[in-house]
């Protein structure tokens, strides 16, 4: 954090835990469509299922093995966001999901599932943006994205897709349920955080005349 005024940090830590609030209202969203689980999600229930574990313990033992990464490769996006992000948004996003089946319940037809499948990605995404811009720690499995982002001559976007695409295919060959909503988040969370990276995020932690940190989901 060297190098930033305390206030400008302050703001990044704020802007980040927004970007967490944000991310279990579209997970939330995400998980009521019942079109599908985020792709890291669904490796984690198909290798808790394959070896007969529970998933909440796959998905610790994962971020273990994605955190390794991240200590190797991209210390300087462990953090505070990192700590948040990893442990405060399952529990939000299942408050979420409780809340909106509560005053929605269970959605009816296919039009319905969509419409919370197209929100549940967008608000996603930009959350993505947000707490990724913020630059005070980036979750385990995030930074996988970034990281090659950082070390190739590669958009980030198609950084994104490419991590996204590895969970899909091995949360498939392992027998794993893939819905059209983990297909949609493999292929579109990588350009519309970008997106929001660049339109809103930027602004939001830097200002206007600043630029996005090189490898933070820029286009």
């Amino acid at each position: 954090m060297r190098g930033f005024k305390k206030d400008r940090f302050l703001r990044r830590v704020a802007v980040m835990c927004l970007g967490i609030l944000v991310m279990g209202v579209g997970i939330g969203l995400f998980k009521v469509s019942l079109m599908g689980n985020d792709p890291s999600t669904a490796l984690g229930i198909a290798v808790g299922d394959w070896m007969g574990i529970d998933f909440s313990v796959t998905l610790i033992a994962m971020n273990c093995l994605y955190f390794v990464i991240e200590l190797l490769f991209a210390r300087d996006m462990v953090g505070i966001g990192t700590v948040v992000n990893w442990f405060l948004v399952g529990p939000i996003a299942s408050f979420f999901e409780k809340l909106f089946l509560g005053a929605w319940g269970q959605p009816q037809g296919f039009p319905q599932k969509l419409l919370l499948l197209g929100a549940g990605v967008l608000i996603l995404s930009f959350s993505c943006a947000l707490y990724q811009t913020a630059d005070v720690g980036i979750s385990p499995y995030d930074s996988l994205s970034l990281l090659l982002a950082r070390k190739l001559p590669i958009q980030y976007f198609w950084c994104r897709i490419f991590t996204d695409a590895v969970c899909v295919g091995a949360a498939f060959l392992l027998g794993g349920l893939i819905g059209l909503g983990t297909l949609v988040c493999a292929l579109a969370l990588g350009p519309f955080v970008a997106f929001f990276t660049k339109r809103a995020a930027v602004y939001l932690v830097y200002g206007k005349k600043a630029a996005a940190p090189r490898g933070a989901g820029t286009a």
